[in-house]
């Protein structure tokens, strides 16, 4: 078997990588959440944010609690960044295949996990959620998603690869993003898309309302629940809508979304709040299925 044969696959998408090498995410999230690439958990109507690294912890320690799996069960981390999720559930006893479609993702990941000693529990390597042909069928006890879904350039299949994965009985949680379409807002509207195209999150786009829960649902999972987090993150979404502010004027005057869409990403996300939706969703892969399970290809 040859190198080419054994490499994994991974959707060609440069938009994405372009995004994740850009010198203003590579640099935000760095100083401002550590490295970390999910929002924060806080208590409603709290004001000051800091300190960050407590508030993320928090987020995940909420998505352990929604998994709700006995020590030694093995999770899928399906799109894990430099790793902070997956030492988190490490460290709680779980079992965590992790990966990431971005290799200095996975190098630093790599690192982290042995700094933190869990080596013998996270295995950390390059994957793509829409290639999951190298898992077993049943073979994983949960799966989880924190702020990844909403890159998929075909959540569908996405999610019926989660299901063919995870044995029956098994967890699906996702902390993603939702939304409801701006109306009489052409500015918002023109904001959010920006947003979406220039941080390559086409599937942010289309979960609109409940779209995501229907995909769930038409992927096979039952008993699915829904924790709505968005008061929880808004402490964290209003320091980034302060400390964007100016410089989102200049970048405006000049044209230079593009260069810096997590800035404009910080001035529509707070300033039309209320269009927006944090949810925590956590589903089951009934005993029962009734869906094929051979592991299906896309291009």
């Amino acid at each position: 078997m040859t190198s080419e044969d054994t490499r994994p696959l991974i959707n060609k998408n440069p938009a994405l990588q372009a995004y994740y090498a850009s010198l203003e995410s590579r640099i935000g999230y760095r100083l401002i959440l550590g490295g970390t690439r999910h929002f924060g958990y806080y208590e409603p109507g709290t004001w000051w944010p800091f300190p960050i690294s407590k508030a993320l912890r928090n987020m995940e320690d909420r998505l352990f609690e929604c998994l709700d799996l006995p020590a030694g069960s093995t999770v899928l981390d399906a799109g894990c960044g430099n790793g902070y999720v997956a030492i988190n559930m490490a460290s709680r006893n779980l079992k965590v295949k992790a990966f990431d479609v971005t290799e200095r993702h996975v190098i630093r990941a790599q690192k982290n996990v042995i700094e933190a000693g869990l080596e013998n529990s996270v295995t950390v390597s390059r994957g793509d959620y829409h290639h999951l042909e190298g898992f077993p069928t049943e073979s994983l006890d949960g799966v989880y998603t924190m702020e990844t879904i909403v890159h998929a350039t075909d959540a569908k299949a996405v999610l019926d690869g989660f299901f063919r994965v995870l044995k029956p009985g098994g967890s699906l949680v996702m902390f993603e993003y939702a939304h409801t379409t701006p109306k009489d807002a052409p500015e918002a509207s023109r904001l959010f898309r920006q947003v979406n195209e220039y941080a390559a999150m086409p599937a942010n786009a289309e979960f609109e309302s409940d779209a995501l829960l229907s995909l769930v649902e038409d992927a096979g999972f039952t008993d699915i629940k829904v924790r709505d987090f968005t008061q929880n993150v808004k402490p964290l979404m209003r320091l980034f809508f302060i400390l964007a502010y100016v410089p989102y004027l200049v970048i405006r005057l000049f044209g230079l979304e593009r260069h810096f869409v997590n800035t404009v990403a910080a001035i529509v996300g707070y300033r039309y709040f209320h269009i927006h939706r944090y949810m925590a969703i956590r589903a089951t892969k009934p005993n029962s299925a009734g869906h094929p399970l051979e592991p299906k290809k896309v291009q």
